[in-house]
């Protein structure tokens, strides 16, 4: 069952990011946006950038902050 769970979660995710993907001019900020939902969805404890940063598997804070400090808004 928990599986089954996981996977239309995952399914879901995969759903959005394919609805907003065309707002990335590459795919690495798409990936990153991926990571930092999953994030966000996770039980972490404290969600802040860093423990995004570390639960996307990312070394540094570098790229989190990227995605977050280069994001425009929709007209």
């Amino acid at each position: 069952m928990l599986i089954d769970e996981i996977v239309r979660w995952r399914t879901g995710l995969d759903d959005l990011l394919d609805r907003i993907a065309h707002r990335f001019g590459r795919s690495e900020p798409r990936r990153q946006t991926l990571s930092y939902l999953v994030g966000l969805l996770s039980p972490l404890a404290a969600k802040n950038g860093w423990t995004l940063a570390e639960a996307a598997g990312d070394a540094t804070l570098d790229r989190m902050q990227r995605l977050l400090g280069s994001a425009r808004h929709a007209n």
